[in-house]
């Protein structure tokens, strides 16, 4: 169940600010834009996110520790099966162009946490569903049961935040997941949209196009 209502108390999130699915928007442009630059292009980046929202650094150092096992393992597999030169003619040692290749993935990939960190930051757990509430009212005239996504998507967020109990892995592997103590409903605050957010998502989308273009 979903409600939806004037802001108000504690779901008055990001007040004054960007409309939560404008700045849906600018994060999806932000990655997928990561996925066209160089190192350069990067620092840019996150110099920017720092620079607009710096206590985003805990945050995003908590999602590069999360991390840190996938970004060893992205980073072998590049570095390990890209064809080249190897490393001071070793047989064993990566190749320089694996090395390149992994060094850049992983870069991206640290960028693209330092997105989500931002997102997170700003909009916090009722924003990010709000901004896909938003995001996803088109589809509603299709058929789509967005109500059953959000919550869906809700329970989700809110179960990450809770650290798992021992031995819970072995009972998702019985079928017998643990029991969620998530909310029945879901009060969602609405914002308006404002010329500033279509500004932002135009200027997003000329982003991301010069990105790929260059």
């Amino acid at each position: 169940m979903i409600g939806t209502g004037p802001r108000k108390g504690l779901f008055a999130f990001w007040e004054p600010g960007l409309h939560p699915s404008c700045a849906l928007i600018i994060w999806l442009a932000a990655v997928a834009g990561v996925q066209f630059v160089g190192y350069a292009g990067l620092c840019l980046l996150v110099a920017a996110l720092l620079l607009q929202t710096p206590a985003l650094v805990g945050r995003w150092r908590s999602f590069v520790w999360r991390a840190r096992w996938l970004l060893l393992t992205l980073w072998l597999i590049l570095a390990y099966n890209t064809p080249g030169e190897a490393l001071h003619d070793l047989a064993w040692a990566p190749t320089f162009e694996g090395v390149a290749e992994a060094n850049m993935q992983a870069a991206r990939l640290v960028t693209m946490l330092a997105c989500l960190a931002w997102l997170f930051q700003r909009l916090g757990h009722e924003g990010v569903v709000g901004g896909l509430w938003g995001l996803l009212q088109p589809v509603r005239f299709i058929g789509v049961d967005i109500e059953r996504i959000v919550v869906r998507l809700s329970l989700v967020l809110e179960n990450l935040q809770v650290p798992m109990e021992k031995g819970s892995w072995k009972r998702m592997l019985r079928d017998q997941p643990p029991v969620s103590s998530g909310r029945m409903s879901l009060q969602l605050s609405l914002v308006p949209w404002m010329r500033r957010d279509t500004m932002l998502v135009a200027i997003s989308g000329l982003g991301l196009i010069g990105a790929a273009l260059l």
